[in-house]
Order: C-alpha cells, then sequence, then structure tokens
C-alpha cells in the first residue's frame, strides 16, 4: 500500500508550463485544472496521447501570454492522477481532485466508459468538465450541466457518408432519396448509435434502406451479410464492427469481390486495412474525429498541418506517424477553457460553466459550439477515402483535400 501511495504521488504530481508573465516581468499565477486520465491499463495508449494533447496546449497557451482574467494573467497547471483504465477508479479519483485537491475545472479522461463513471461525480460537486475523448450519445441524455464534449459524438461517425452520398446523386442529376443504403453493425452501444445516425440522416433525403443487419457476434465471418448486400445492390454500405470488424468487411468484400459504389466503415487506421488488405482497401471512406489536411484554423495554434508540425517538433516520438485525433482533441478542450475563462473575466465556476455553454469557437480542430446537453454541434466528422493507400479527406466537402472517387471500382 505504501509503494502504491508513493507511485500515485508521482503520478498526480502537477505539471506547470511557463511562458506568460504580467506586463512587469514577474511569472503568471497558477489556474488548476484536474485530470484523472488512464496512464495504464487497457486505455493507457490514447490515455497518453490526450495528456500530450494536454500539455501541449498548455505550454502553447503560455507562449501566447497565458490566460488573461482583468489585469491579471495565468498559466494552466494540471493535476494528473492514474484511473488506471478502471471506471470505479476513475470515479474515486475524481472525487479525490475535487475534496482534497480543491480542483474546481476537471479536463476528462479516456474513453466514453471512463467518463460515464466521472461524470456522475463532476455533477454532484458541480465542476465544469470539458472532455474530449468520450463520444458515446448516451452521455448527453442524462440532463448533466457541468460536462461538455469538444468531439463528434458516436451517432456522427458514419453520418456524414450519407451527406455525401446525397451530393453525389445530385451531381448525377439523381434525387437523393434514389439512394439505396445497406446497414451492417455489431451490437454494441457504439455500433448501434452509428446504426441510428445514419437511420436519421437518411432519412432526412427519404433514401431507402434496403439492408439493416447486425454483424455476427465473433465478427470473423461476414458472408451471410455480403451475400445480401449482392441481392438488394445498395449504393452504400455502412459497416461498424470496432477493428476486427473493419478487418473481416474490407477482406471479404475484397475477396467476394462485392461491388457497392460507397463502402463507409470504422477503425480503419486501427484494423490497418491498408497494410493488411492492400488493394482490398482502395477507396473505402473512413471516419475520423479530425485530419491535419482540414483548413480549419484559429490563433493560437494556426492551421491544423501547423499543429501537427509544432506537436511533432514538441514529441519526436510521432515524428513517423500521423499525430492521432485524440491528441488535437485534448488540445481543443484545453483551447475551451482559456476562452471560457476570458469570457468569463472571473475564476467563479458557475460563471465559467456559464461562459462553457455559450462557447461558439472555430479551432485548428473545427468548430465548437454546445448544444444545451453538452455535446458539440459545430463540427462533422471527418471522411477520410483510401487512394493509393493514402488516407485522404473527402469529407465534408468545404475542408477536402481530394476528390470523391465514385463509384468505388
Amino acid at each position: 500500500m505504501k509503494l502504491r501511495n508513493i507511485a500515485l504521488s508521482v503520478i498526480a504530481s502537477a505539471t506547470l508550463v511557463g511562458g506568460a508573465a504580467y506586463a512587469d516581468g514577474h511569472a503568471c499565477e497558477d489556474l488548476v485544472l484536474g485530470s484523472a486520465i488512464s496512464l495504464t491499463g487497457k486505455y493507457a495508449t490514447n490515455g497518453v496521447h490526450a495528456q500530450n494533447g494536454y500539455e501541449f496546449a498548455m505550454k502553447k497557451i503560455a507562449e501566447n501570454g497565458g490566460i488573461k482574467i482583468g489585469d491579471k494573467c495565468y498559466n494552466f497547471k494540471v493535476i494528473y492522477y492514474d484511473d488506471e483504465s478502471k471506471g470505479d477508479r476513475g470515479a474515486t479519483l475524481a472525487e479525490r481532485l475535487i475534496n482534497q485537491d480543491g480542483v474546481q475545472y476537471m479536463l476528462g479522461p479516456y474513453s466514453s466508459g471512463m467518463t460515464k463513471a466521472i461524470a456522475p461525480v463532476t455533477e454532484k460537486y458541480q465542476i465544469p468538465m470539458v472532455e474530449a475523448e468520450g463520444a458515446s450519445r448516451s452521455l448527453f441524455n442524462k440532463g448533466y450541466k457541468y460536462l461538455f464534449a469538444v468531439l463528434s459524438t458516436s451517432e456522427q461517425y458514419l453520418a456524414s457518408a450519407i451527406t455525401l452520398a446525397a451530393e453525389q446523386a445530385k451531381k448525377e442529376g439523381k434525387d437523393p432519396s434514389e439512394v439505396k443504403v445497406a446497414v451492417a453493425v455489431e451490437n454494441d452501444p457504439f455500433s448501434l448509435d452509428i446504426r441510428a445516425g445514419v437511420l436519421e440522416d437518411a432519412g432526412k433525403f427519404d433514401m431507402k434502406i434496403v439492408l439493416d443487419e447486425k454483424l455476427p457476434r465473433d465478427l470473423s465471418d461476414m458472408t451471410a451479410i455480403l451475400t445480401k448486400v449482392k441481392l438488394v445492390k445498395p449504393d452504400v454500405l455502412i459497416v461498424s464492427g470496432h477493428s476486427k470488424g473493419a478487418a473481416t468487411a474490407v477482406r471479404q468484400i475484397g475477396e467476394q469481390k462485392i461491388s457497392v459504389p460507397m463502402v463507409a466503415i470504422t477503425h480503419c487506421e486501427a484494423a490497418d486495412v491498408t497494410g493488411n488488405f492492400g488493394d482490398f482497401a482502395e477507396n473505402v471512406l473512413c471516419s475520423t474525429q479530425w485530419a491535419e489536411t482540414l483548413s480549419y484554423e484559429d490563433p493560437i495554434f494556426g492551421t491544423a498541418a501547423n499543429y501537427e508540425q509544432e506537436f511533432k517538433a514538441a514529441y519526436p516520438e510521432y515524428t513517423d506517424k500521423k499525430v492521432p485525433y485524440q491528441t488535437a482533441q485534448a488540445s481543443a478542450a484545453v483551447y475551451v477553457f482559456k476562452d471560457a475563462f476570458e469570457r468569463a473575466g472571473t475564476l467563479d465556476k458557475e460563471a465559467v460553466r456559464d461562459a462553457i455553454s455559450e462557447t461558439d469557437l472555430m479551432t485548428f480542430y473545427g468548430g465548437i459550439k454546445f448544444s444545451e446537453f453538452g455535446n458539440n454541434i459545430a463540427k462533422p466528422m471527418v471522411l477520410r477515402q483510401i487512394q493509393g493507400g493514402e488516407y485522404n479527406v473527402v469529407a465534408p466537402s468545404d475542408f477536402a483535400s481530394h476528390e470523391l472517387v465514385w463509384p468505388r471500382p
């Protein structure tokens, strides 16, 4: 127990980023945030991505003058605890941050599950929490007043494929209602959210749902569903089955020579569909929260491309790979706090909560504006199409770097 407490105290050591100062030259005061985040356990990889995003944002904000409230300036300081990827531990640590460390503002943990564990605690103590890693829409139907998320929620992950198909139909002189949609998803909350979003958006265009199926439990064989796809001949095939489902879908669509003009799936990169399946993955559409080629921009981080470049300079371990969207959205969450504090003009947490709720901000990560339920309604999901083995942004159209290949050969 003593060794555990020592380890916890090391993990919990606060991080202060310097740089900003008062006009007379002395350092800005600390503005303390708290975060229980996964530094060990099954979510550790992405938890570290998120923590790095927090740290980078604090550094950039400090370099740009810190947080200005009245005639004072502040730099963010974060107290971290390792939740070990366990929900009950995350909730306990949130209590500790609030009751023992006196934290009045929280940055979120990694994953929807961990956010669901912590949100009741922050709500109980009326602590504003800006989170960047919990996408489940079920977080935003409980009436929470202190929870805000910068990322797009799960029902939006592949809904943008429907909009893209409607746009393509119009270009061909067709009515979007002529588009036929097939949906095959895993029977889990995340994928069922995706299904709900797709069906809702398809309904807006009066598209025909010609197939609506659940994937098999083990996700290793989709032959029965793909046989039905051949029969109903959809224009759009939507698949959500996490990494294993993505791998099976790409492999078997290729092996069985399934001809569908548009195939859109989740978890392409996690399944490494380009590395594992080569040409079978060509022109598949893959969802992501953010990409460095988007034309988003803000005064602190610059463009999305500039964010990636400067982040890699600060964290060389990312040099040979793309900056994860988990990192980018974590930085965006810190930026939301800066903006809210300055608009509130006070450290009063109720005033800060109200300022967060009124956020209307364009960032390198995209637009951020919260609904009355706390979810971000200003940023669409991004669709990238695999073209020549590269992931190229094709939607939303206004921010696309490449043209959509349609129909998929």
